[in-house]
């Protein structure tokens, strides 16, 4: 069992930028992939960007490609997700999940529009125009 708390949500103005942290208890962290997704108002959850377990291996959501930045720091079990140029439409709430599968094989569930064994509680991102 892994506990997640994401931070670093708030409001920030079109082409801002935020740096979002998740901070993981309990099971080993440096063992798991991980990872966020987002959910905006009336939609489902949706990936956003993922890690290797070493932070050696990333994959981004297409939207997401170029503006934003996943990493970790496994001595302090901490997951970050730094987000640059923000739209409006990157407005959701976002959550940090973690996995114990292998790199393959969560990724290969993500293309399966699949989420990840253990979720955060979440924060949220505004970005106004």
């Amino acid at each position: 069992q892994v506990q997640l708390v994401e931070s670093g949500g708030g409001l920030v103005q079109d082409g801002g930028s935020l740096r979002l942290s998740c901070a993981a208890s309990g099971r080993s962290f440096g063992t798991m992939t991980m990872g966020w997704f987002r959910q905006a108002p009336g939609k489902e959850r949706e990936f956003v960007a993922a890690v290797s377990w070493t932070g050696g291996i990333t994959y981004y959501a297409e939207p997401v490609k170029g503006r934003f930045l996943i990493s970790r720091d496994n001595t302090k079990n901490t997951v970050y997700l730094q987000m640059n140029s923000l739209k409006p439409e990157d407005t959701a709430v976002y959550f940090c999940g973690a996995d114990v599968g292998a790199w393959g094989t969560v990724v290969a569930a993500i293309r399966r529009g699949q989420g990840f064994g253990s979720w955060g509680q979440g924060t949220q991102v505004t970005v106004s125009s």
